[in-house]
């Protein structure tokens, strides 16, 4: 089954991350390539994403009329920092693998609709 793993943290938390110096950006770096491949048979399609200030959302009316702005304006304090979409048997495996990730924060785990 597909699941897609959302990284998730808040604003303090990317704060704490743009002040990391050049070597504790190199390891933390480091710990996600680690488990990037530690995990790489189960992992498709992965990226990680700029920082909330390049965010655009479109928001949509009852009438259905966008409006865009800039920033990311979904509701919630937690920002996305990347996902990464995994092929694992089931919700439990996909907790068990989310359970080891190094980035810290949170993350979202969410089937993928089947088509």
């Amino acid at each position: 089954m597909k699941y897609i793993l959302l990284f998730c943290g808040t604003p303090d938390d990317q704060a704490a991350f743009d002040r990391l110096s050049p070597d504790d950006l190199k390891a933390r770096y480091g710990e996600v390539a680690k488990w990037f491949q530690e995990h790489r048979s189960r992992i498709g399609a992965s990226n990680q994403l700029q920082g909330p200030h390049t965010a655009t959302t479109v928001r949509f009316d009852a009438s259905g009329k966008p409006t865009i702005k800039d920033g990311p304006f979904i509701e919630g304090k937690e920002i996305i920092g990347g996902y990464c979409e995994i092929d694992v048997p089931g919700l439990d495996d996909a907790i068990e693998m989310a359970k080891t990730w190094p980035g810290r924060g949170a993350v979202e785990i969410r089937p993928a609709a089947s088509r």
